[in-house]
């Protein structure tokens, strides 16, 4: 079992900060979460209980449906979030991907990502799907799916993806596992290298220090903020904010492993630029989708 009582001391710290302070900081900022998961209604709890045994850790919602994602960041005023959810086996691809189309068309400020597994036989005909209904990308989570990031079975789908230009959202890294360490990682780039990748967790989850010394100088990888800043000393965030360049990193909650306001307040209290705020929070996320 994990133990992070770091983390907790950390926000309970956080929980008697000055919550007015941080709602000033907020509002010249727009903000676009880069890293939700969402399930369907009658699934979302049960969903959101899975995600939290799997970590040993508390779920800060008790639900991930797509309303709760919604009312969570409306408290921060989030403009877009990018959603998606990973097929634990192969005969959930199709269902999850309409799912998430599904729920793209009911929220226009939804980026869709579909999803993919390596025992799933229709994959061309999948990223024609996820194509001509325009979700954005695929997400994949192997410490889940029970696959190495760098097994030859997955390889069907990078070279699919590659060859349609969809990014793939790979979860990375797991100091109890090594399906998605990122060494694995960078294997997949060399042999993809034109394949673009967003590597969640600042590229690996607990094996950050891994993560920066085999992914800083990849040129098609850029990553996320989710599930990090809690767990590491804001002057160690910041060292790998350096490492990788603000311009490559997206602002991601892990929703509903994160109450949106919390995880903003951790960021803001990073004491970053005004620029660099501006760039996380939104401008990178934008540029990259091409959202106007």
């Amino acid at each position: 079992m994990l133990h992070f009582l770091p983390f907790y001391s950390k926000i309970e710290q956080s929980k008697h900060k000055d919550r007015q302070k941080m709602t000033n900081k907020n509002q010249k900022y727009e903000i676009c979460d880069a890293h939700c998961h969402i399930f369907p209604e009658k699934i979302a709890v049960k969903a959101a209980e899975s995600i939290g045994t799997f970590y040993d850790l508390p779920m800060f919602s008790a639900s991930g449906s797509p309303a709760a994602l919604i009312k969570s960041g409306r408290k921060i005023g989030v403009s877009h979030y990018l959603v998606c959810s990973a097929a634990t086996a192969a005969h959930q691809v199709e269902s999850i991907n309409r799912f998430i189309l599904s729920e793209c068309e009911s929220h226009p400020e939804f980026i869709g990502f579909g999803t993919l597994h390596p025992d799933y036989g229709k994959i061309d005909e999948e990223i024609d799907f996820l194509t001509l209904h325009k979700l954005r990308g695929i997400k994949l989570h192997p410490d889940f799916q029970n696959f190495n990031i760098d097994d030859k079975r997955a390889y069907p789908i990078y070279e699919a993806a590659e060859k349609a230009r969809l990014p793939i959202l790979f979860h990375t890294g797991d100091p109890r596992l090594d399906y998605s360490s990122p060494v694995r990682l960078k294997h997949i780039l060399k042999d993809f290298p034109h394949l673009t990748v967003i590597a969640a967790h600042f590229g690996g989850w607990q094996r950050w220090k891994e993560a920066a010394s085999a992914l800083a100088d990849e040129e098609n990888v850029v990553f996320d903020t989710s599930s990090t800043i809690p767990f590491l000393k804001d002057a160690d965030v910041r060292s790998l904010i350096s490492a990788y360049g603000t311009d490559r990193l997206f602002f991601g909650t892990d929703f509903p492993m994160w109450k949106h306001d919390e995880a903003l307040e951790h960021f803001l209290n990073l004491g970053l630029t005004d620029r660099e705020n501006r760039a996380i929070l939104s401008e990178n996320f934008k540029t990259f989708f091409s959202i106007d």
